[in-house]
């Protein structure tokens, strides 16, 4: 019998901690959900795990409790949801971001007409853009999520991503599971905000906003599933790690929001709407339309605290 030897390859190595090919775990909705048909509108998706279009609501009427309810299903199982052309006034998105709960607001924010309303117009007022991240996470009761409206778009660009933080979860190494499990990590508003404020704006809310603690692994309330729920716009350690080891665990799950399976990237037209659960996904603004203008505005809606 011939023995056969594998021919030599070169050293070879590629740096610990990255993104890599090979097949992904795609599962939209936990283990056991049912699926079930949406029967008071069409309901397009946009991505494999993450975004759908909802077809034959008008936001700016007042929700029938059905449709609310079969809304609520649609964003547990879909975690981002697009309206077309709305053309929402700031007391319509209020009232339509309301059936959700308490709505809260931002002092960091800019605000249009309707102070709690904010306005996102970097024109005018530097904010979060071209970076992953979940709203507020630096209070002790992150939003329970947002809805955004396009006011005015650019010719071309300013799209939004977002990213399914449960999806991102389910495809970690079990060693890096196993090491996150239980672990606690600190956020504060600071390292964010201070990319584009100034000092002086910031000094005067560190005392109403203290850096608070959130579980790195967040169990959505309502689905159960495990999310990664750590930031690169507001987490700064994990609490207990040595420095050195919590930089490269951050890392590595501030990296899981950029695989592209785990994503939905949309255009915007003017009136168009976006509801998203802040517990479940971060998100993106593509800052890519300069000297164009892009001027949207969100409505927050409260939340609780992670567990």
């Amino acid at each position: 019998m011939t023995l056969t030897t594998a021919p030599a390859l070169r050293d070879h190595r590629i740096p610990a901690d990255g993104l890599y090919e090979g097949p992904r775990t795609l599962r939209r909705v936990p283990e056991g959900w049912t699926d079930r048909p949406y029967e008071l509108f069409e309901l397009v998706p946009r991505g494999r795990v993450i975004g759908a279009e909802i077809h034959g609501v008008d936001l700016s009427r007042p929700l029938e409790p059905a449709v609310r309810a079969e809304l609520d299903r649609a964003l547990l199982e879909w975690k981002v949801l697009f309206f077309r052309e709305q053309h929402l006034t700031s007391l319509q998105q209020r009232a339509f971001a309301g059936h959700w709960g308490e709505l809260e607001t931002n002092p960091l924010l800019a605000t249009g007409d309707d102070p709690e309303v904010a306005r996102l117009d970097r024109t005018e007022v530097p904010t979060f853009e071209n970076v992953w991240h979940a709203d507020v996470t630096f209070r002790e009761r992150p939003a329970l999520g947002a809805v955004l409206q396009l006011r005015e778009v650019p010719p071309v660009g300013g799209d939004t991503l977002w990213a399914d933080m449960a999806a991102a979860y389910d495809n970690l190494p079990e060693e890096v599971k196993e090491r996150i499990e239980g672990a606690r990590a600190v956020h504060d508003f600071i390292p964010g905000f201070s990319r584009f404020s100034p000092p002086e704006r910031l000094a005067p809310l560190q005392e109403r906003f203290p850096p608070v603690e959130h579980p790195v692994v967040r169990r959505h309330p309502v689905t159960g599933r495990r999310t990664i729920f750590v930031n690169a716009s507001f987490t700064t350690r994990i609490v207990g790690f040595e420095q050195e080891e919590s930089d490269r665990l951050l890392r590595l799950l501030f990296q899981q929001a950029h695989a592209p399976e785990f994503q939905v990237r949309y255009g915007w037209r003017a009136g168009d709407v976006a509801f998203w659960d802040n517990r479940a996904t971060q998100h993106y603004a593509v800052n890519d339309y300069a000297p164009h203008r892009r001027i949207a505005e969100r409505v927050a809606i409260a939340g609780d605290r992670p567990h």
